[in-house]
């Protein structure tokens, strides 16, 4: 089975899976991500996919593992044995870690735990075609132009994924730092390798060490089993520190003895084990200002401040906005686009949580949407929408006011006051219904659906 092409220059990805609800999402997915699908249910099958047309027809294989005429590893190892190096992505429901193990030994450039988020597949499959593409010598893939703030910032990351010297990523919360490490891993010559991503902001302070360097069966209460950590889940590869300053004082000690020695010391373990690693840490935090102040180990940061990269903030990009802005929309609402007056507007914004920000925005917009084109009014910015012009509590207070005062008997229901409430809210707003439904903080389908409950209609707006 065949997806019609879309686009002249559009990539072909293989997807191998028994399942055909399976086969249709991932489909779709890789639609949504510009290219192009032939899909097999058998492993027979993907050999004769594979076969025909040569060995540069496909640009990624999607894979699964559990099929009808086999192990879907065994398809891996077949391309790896022939010396064929199209990138695979493996997707299955077998979560168990030592198959996962298996697969990146085998050559799988990820591995896709079922179910995914289309999201998560997509951004598994540019990524395994990018970093094939860069180390085919730079084959045509297509990117996003950077804006001038981000070429240097580019151009460090690509300089430093040639090494494997530590790299610190800065910036603010939301502009993209694990992105970076994760384009640095796909530029190195571990781009076949694990890549680990760690929040250090999340961990238990109780639980951080057994989490990062694992522990030994029967090592404390519970440990039933031995368990590695995420530096032996990346051996071979690279681990992302995200947030590193929140680690604690302890866990800061057994980090730099695994950056400085290659070793880590597992909970339980009887000697130390060794691990090929490459390590990049990413914070929001001034590290310098925390080592002054004894938060953060004066040795460590200069351990991992070897090559530091800094990130500008969106406000910074806004050349960017308006692409970032099409591919999320893209991803939360198929076949979404964005008015003039939108992209405007976004491309207006101060963007303090930056593309994390922008993100939610877009998401929330495709939610509000009445149809498949955003328009500016959908987005409820700070820098064109508050509280001190819309005024809503001041509505919520002249309803409510009276009310103590009321006699029982003649309390209003809370139908009553919802009606009032409305009611005023389009007053505010001269009858503009999608400024009264942003102001109610309800979609403009929900406020339609009010009025007609309530007998209410749009008031007369001003000529």
């Amino acid at each position: 089975m065949k997806s019609e092409p879309s686009a002249d220059r559009a990539f072909r990805v293989l997807i191998v899976d028994d399942d055909p609800v399976q086969r249709r999402l991932s489909e779709a997915h890789v639609a949504r991500a510009g290219g192009l699908t032939d899909a097999a249910a058998s492993l027979q099958a993907a050999r004769a996919l594979l076969r025909e047309g040569g060995g540069g027809r496909f640009a990624a294989v999607l894979l699964d593992l559990g099929l009808p005429d086999g192990d879907g590893l065994d398809l891996l190892r077949q391309l790896r044995g022939a010396g064929d190096s199209v990138p695979v992505v493996v997707q299955t429901g077998e979560g168990r870690l030592d198959r996962a193990v298996e697969a990146m030994r085998a050559g799988a450039t990820d591995f896709l735990v079922k179910p995914v988020s289309p999201a998560r597949v997509r951004a598994a499959i540019e990524a395994a075609i990018r970093a094939q593409a860069e180390r085919d010598g730079g084959a045509d893939v297509p990117e996003m132009a950077p804006s001038p703030a981000m070429r240097p910032v580019l151009d460090a990351a690509d300089r430093v994924s040639r090494s494997m010297v530590p790299v610190l990523v800065l910036g603010e919360t939301g502009v993209g730092k694990e992105w970076l490490a994760r384009r640095i891993a796909r530029a190195s010559a571990r781009a076949s390798k694990p890549f680990v991503a760690v929040n250090c902001g999340a961990l238990p302070r109780d639980l951080s060490e057994s989490i990062l360097f694992g522990f030994e069966r029967g090592a404390f209460t519970g440990a039933e089993r031995s368990r590695p950590g995420k530096f032996a889940q990346a051996d071979g590869g690279t681990l992302f520190l995200d947030e590193v300053g929140e680690l604690a004082p302890e866990t800061q000690v057994k980090l730099l003895r695994a950056l400085q020695e290659g070793e880590i010391d597992p909970i339980g373990s009887t000697g130390p084990v060794r691990v090929d690693v490459r390590v990049i840490a990413a914070t929001h935090r001034d590290l310098g200002a925390d080592v002054a102040a004894g938060r953060f180990r004066e040795d460590l940061f200069y351990r991992l401040h070897v090559f530091p990269i800094s990130i500008p903030p969106l406000r910074e990009r806004r050349e960017e906005i308006a692409a970032l802005a099409r591919r999320f929309a893209a991803e939360h609402l198929p076949g979404a686009d964005l008015t003039p007056a939108a992209l405007a507007r976004l491309e207006r914004h101060g963007w303090p949580g930056n593309i994390r920000e922008l993100e939610n925005a877009i998401r929330r917009a495709a939610v509000m949407a009445d149809g498949a084109v955003l328009q500016a009014e959908d987005f409820e910015l700070a820098d064109s929408w508050s509280p001190e012009k819309a005024k809503p509590l001041s509505v919520v207070a002249d309803i409510a006011s009276p009310m103590e005062e009321t006699a029982d008997e003649d309390f209003p229901t809370l139908a009553q006051v919802e009606r009032a409430h409305i009611l005023r809210a389009l007053q505010h707003c001269e009858g503009q219904p999608t400024k009264a439904a942003r102001l109610l903080r309800i979609g403009r389908t929900t406020l339609y659906r009010k009025l007609k409950e309530y007998g209410l209609s749009l008031p007369e707006s001003p000529a």
